[in-house]
C-alpha cells in the first residue's frame, strides 16, 4: 500500500493480515512515517510498534466492549435475576422472630411455595415460603438468629435452571421358567394408570423443644436450656395479666350423669353421620356461648377508659403442644351445632399439635375454655387470657356422693371453676354466669329451647 500517497490530514490505515480489510492505528504511526523519507524502512517500523504495542492497545480498547457487550450484560442479567427473600408479615403485633431452622440450604433449588427456613414467633411457628422458583445463593441469618419483619433473609436467583429429574427406568421382570413351560409368550401386561404426584410434605420444623433430660440416679448435674420465643412470651402474659387484672375464682360443680348418658346414646350414630366423635366440650362451648349472650359484661373487655361490648361470642379453647399453650379461635360459636364445634375443635387440635397453627387462628377472641380435666385435674384456678376478662376451667370427672333431694346417691361429677377480672365484672353476675352454665350442661334440653 503506498502510504507515502496518504495525505496527513486523513488517518492511516494498515493492511490487515485477514482479508485485506483496513484497521485504523493510533496517531502516532502516521508520525512515524512521515518522519522518515524511506517507504520501505517506514513500513518495517510500522509493523514493529505494531507488534510491541498490540497487547497494550487490545488491553486498552477490548475490555470496554467486552464490559458492554458481554461481561456487564451478563453481571445485569444475574444481578437483576437475584432477588432478596424477605420476611413477610407475620400478624397482629408481631415485629421480629428467631430463624429455629434452614430447610433449604445454599445451592439448593426452590419451586415456588417451597419451605425456605422456620421461624418461631411469640405466639406460633411459622414456615416462610418462596415466592418464586430459583437456586437459593446464601443465607443472610444463621439458626437463632432474630429477624425482622421486612428483612433480608435469603438471596434467591430466578434465572437459575431448574435441575434435571431423572426418572428411574422400570425394571422388567421375567419368568423364564414360565415361558418354558407354557411355550408362548406371556400376554402384554395392561398399561399400569400413572398415580397423580403427592403434595409436597410440610417441613419439619425444630421448633419443637427437646424434652427436659431425665436425671440418673445420684447425680447432681445441671442443664440450662434456653427459653423459647414462645415460652417467654407465654411468661410474659401470664404475668403481666396477674400484674393488670384484678383476678378472682368462683367454683361450682356439675352433675354430668345426663350429658353422659346423651353420649353414651348418640355416640355411634353422630360419628357415622358426622364422622367426628362427641365429647363433652361442644356441650361446654354451647353452654358458655349461650351465657356470654346473656351476661354481656363476661363477653366484653377493657379498652384504656371505655368498656367494649361485643353482640357475637368467639371462644378460645386452650390446647397445650410440645411448645407451649396456645389458644385457637371458634368463631361465632353462638351459631354452632354440636358437630360444628366438635369439628372446629378437633381441625385447630391437630393443627396446633402438628405445629401448622396459623396467627390468624388464635386472633381475637372473647372468652377461653380450659380443660384441665384430659389430664385428670380435680381443681384448679385458670388464669385470664388478656385482653378477654374472663376464663372457664373445666376438671375431672369423678364419681361422689352427692345429696339428691333426701337421699345420697354416687354421681359422676366435675368442679369448674370461672376466674373473671373484678374490675368489669361483679361477683353476682359471676356467680350467676357459671350457673347458667351448670344448668345448660346438666340439662342440654335448656340449649335447644333457648331457657
Amino acid at each position: 500500500i503506498p502510504f507515502f500517497r496518504v495525505p496527513p490530514t486523513q488517518r492511516l490505515f494498515k493492511l490487515s493480515s485477514s482479508g485485506g480489510r483496513c484497521k485504523k492505528q493510533p496517531p502516532i504511526i502516521a508520525s512515524m512515517l512521515f518522519r522518515s523519507r524511506n517507504v520501505l524502512a517506514s513500513a518495517r517500523r510500522i509493523v514493529g510498534f505494531v507488534r510491541q504495542t498490540r497487547p497494550i492497545m487490545t488491553a486498552r480498547r477490548t475490555p470496554p466492549l467486552l464490559m458492554r457487550n458481554a461481561t456487564v450484560g451478563c453481571l445485569q442479567r444475574r444481578q437483576f435475576s437475584t432477588e432478596p427473600i424477605i420476611v413477610p408479615d407475620l400478624g397482629d403485633s408481631i415485629t421480629e422472630g428467631t430463624v429455629v431452622e434452614w430447610v433449604k440450604g445454599t445451592q439448593d433449588y426452590v419451586n415456588v411455595d417451597d419451605v425456605i427456613c422456620v421461624l418461631e414467633t411469640d405466639k406460633v411457628s411459622v414456615d416462610i415460603r418462596s415466592e418464586k422458583a430459583g437456586l437459593l445463593l446464601e443465607h443472610l441469618a444463621e439458626e437463632g438468629d432474630t429477624v425482622e419483619v421486612g428483612a433480608e433473609i435469603a438471596k434467591l436467583d430466578t434465572a437459575a435452571d431448574a435441575p434435571a429429574q431423572t426418572e428411574a427406568a422400570p425394571k422388567e421382570t421375567s419368568t423364564p421358567v414360565a415361558e418354558e413351560k407354557s411355550g408362548s409368550p406371556p400376554p402384554a401386561a395392561a398399561p399400569a394408570s400413572t398415580p397423580p404426584p403427592s403434595p409436597p410434605k410440610p417441613a419439619a420444623s425444630k421448633a419443637t423443644p427437646e424434652p427436659a433430660p431425665k436425671p440418673s440416679p445420684g447425680s447432681r448435674e445441671e442443664n440450662r436450656v434456653a427459653m423459647t420465643r414462645m415460652r417467654m412470651r407465654i411468661a410474659e402474659r401470664l404475668k403481666d395479666a396477674q400484674n393488670t387484672a384484678a383476678m378472682l375464682t368462683t367454683f361450682n360443680e356439675i352433675d354430668m350423669s345426663n350429658i353422659m348418658a346423651i353420649r353414651s346414646k348418640y355416640k355411634d350414630q353422630f360419628l357415622d353421620k358426622h364422622g367426628a366423635k362427641l365429647g363433652f366440650m361442644s356441650a361446654f362451648v354451647a353452654a358458655s356461648s349461650k351465657a356470654l349472650i346473656n351476661f354481656p359484661q363476661v363477653n366484653a373487655a377493657i379498652d384504656g377508659k371505655e368498656i367494649v361490648y361485643r353482640s357475637y361470642a368467639d371462644i378460645s379453647v386452650a390446647v397445650a403442644t410440645p411448645t407451649g399453650l396456645v389458644t385457637p379461635v371458634l368463631r361465632n360459636t353462638e351459631n354452632m351445632s354440636f358437630y360444628d364445634i366438635e369439628a372446629e375443635i378437633a381441625a385447630l387440635g391437630k393443627k396446633a399439635r402438628d405445629g401448622k397453627i396459623a396467627i390468624e387462628d388464635m386472633l381475637g377472641g372473647t372468652f377461653t375454655i380450659s380443660n384441665g380435666g384430659v389430664y385428670g385435674s380435680l381443681m384448679g384456678t385458670p388464669i385470664i387470657n388478656p385482653p378477654q376478662t374472663a376464663i372457664l376451667g373445666m376438671h375431672g370427672i369423678f364419681k361422689r356422693p352427692v345429696a339428691i333431694g333426701d337421699s345420697v346417691e354416687i354421681r359422676p361429677m366435675m368442679y369448674v371453676a370461672l376466674t373473671y377480672d373484678h374490675r368489669l365484672i361483679d361477683g353476682s353476675d359471676a356467680v350467676l354466669f357459671l350457673r347458667k352454665i351448670k344448668q345448660h350442661v346438666e340439662d342440654p334440653v335448656t340449649i335447644l329451647l333457648d331457657l
